[in-house]
C-alpha cells in the first residue's frame, strides 16, 4: 500500500514556481461523437487554479482530453486567456495541416497527444504521417504517448526514432522491473532522442507499486527526464480528487530534493517555455 504523510502540501514545502504537466478542462456532457465515456460534471479552469495555486504550483499544461478529440477550441480558449501561465498539448489528426499546427503553437501548444488507451495501438497512419512529424520538429514539440498496460514497446518501434517523447502515466509496464520491456524500450529510445516520463495517474496503473516505479524511473533515466503532473480533475477516478495529497505522493515515491525540484520546475520549465527568458 502507498502510504504518505500526512502534512499538508504548500508552496513552503515545495517551493515555488511549481508546474502541473497534465490537467484537463471541459464542460458537462460536451464530447465528440461516439466518444466511450463524457463526464456529467463541469471541471473548469478556476476550480484546477484554486486547488494547483493553495500547494505552491504556478503553471500549468492543460492536455487535451479523449473524450474531446480534435476539437481543440476549449483547449485554444484557456490557453489565450492565460498565456503566461498555461502551455498545452493538444489532439490533431495525422493528415493534419501544417498551418494548424502552427496556429496551435502561436496560442501556446508545444506537443501533440496520441491516447491510445482502451482503441487500437495500430499507429501505422501515424507512423507515415512524415509532414505532420517535420512540422512538429520544426516547431520544437513533443508527442504525448498515452497506451495501456505494457503495450508501449511496439508502438515506440513504429514512431520515427527522432521524435521527442512525454510518456504518460509512468508509462504503464507490465513489471516494475529494469528488464520490463516497456523500460528497456524507453531507456533505449532515451539514449537517441529527448524522452520524459510523467509521474501522474497512479491510480491507472492496475494496482503496481507507484513508489517502486517512480523510483525505477529515476535510476534508469535520471531526473533530468521526470515531469510531475495531477492529472486533475482524474476522470473515471474522481475519488482521488486531493491536490495536496497528490503532491505529497511525489515527494514520497521520489525521497529526493533535486529530483523533486527537476520534476516540479526544471524540466518543464526546458520543455513548456523554453521560449521563455523568465527564469522559473
Amino acid at each position: 500500500m502507498d502510504s504518505i504523510s500526512s502534512k499538508p502540501a504548500s508552496s513552503t514545502l515545495f517551493g515555488p514556481a511549481a508546474v502541473d504537466c497534465h490537467f484537463h478542462v471541459f464542460s458537462a456532457g460536451v464530447g465528440q461523437a461516439g466518444a466511450r465515456y463524457v463526464p456529467g460534471y463541469e471541471a473548469p479552469y478556476s476550480d484546477w487554479w484554486s486547488a494547483a495555486s493553495a500547494c505552491g504550483v504556478e503553471r500549468g499544461v492543460l492536455v487535451q482530453t479523449s473524450f474531446l478529440g480534435t476539437d481543440n477550441r476549449r483547449l485554444v480558449q484557456e490557453l489565450t486567456a492565460h498565456p503566461e501561465r498555461l502551455r498545452g498539448v493538444a489532439v490533431v489528426s495525422p493528415d493534419v495541416a501544417p498551418a494548424e499546427l502552427q496556429a496551435l503553437h502561436k496560442a501556446g501548444v508545444r506537443g501533440l497527444r496520441l491516447n491510445l488507451s482502451g482503441v487500437s495501438h495500430d499507429v501505422s497512419a501515424w507512423a507515415s504521417a512524415g509532414s505532420l512529424w517535420d512540422t512538429l520538429l520544426g516547431l520544437d514539440w513533443h508527442l504525448e504517448l498515452h497506451t495501456d498496460l505494457g503495450t508501449l514497446p511496439p508502438v515506440l518501434a513504429a514512431l520515427p526514432a527522432a521524435l521527442p517523447l512525454v510518456i504518460d502515466h509512468m508509462g504503464k509496464p507490465e513489471r516494475v522491473a529494469a528488464d520490463d520491456p516497456t523500460v528497456r524500450a524507453l531507456a533505449r529510445r532515451a539514449a537517441q532522442a529527448s524522452v520524459h516520463v510523467k509521474l501522474s495517474g497512479a491510480y491507472r496503473l492496475g494496482g503496481r507499486d507507484a513508489s517502486a516505479l517512480a523510483r525505477l524511473w529515476l535510476a534508469e533515466l535520471g531526473p533530468q527526464r521526470l515531469l510531475w503532473g495531477s492529472d486533475w480533475p482524474h476522470t473515471n477516478h474522481e475519488q482521488e480528487a486531493n491536490y495536496p495529497q497528490l503532491m505529497l505522493k511525489l515527494e514520497h515515491w521520489l525521497n529526493d530534493d533535486a529530483a523533486m525540484g527537476a520534476a516540479l520546475r526544471a524540466n518543464p520549465q526546458a520543455l513548456y517555455w523554453a521560449d521563455d527568458e523568465v527564469a522559473c
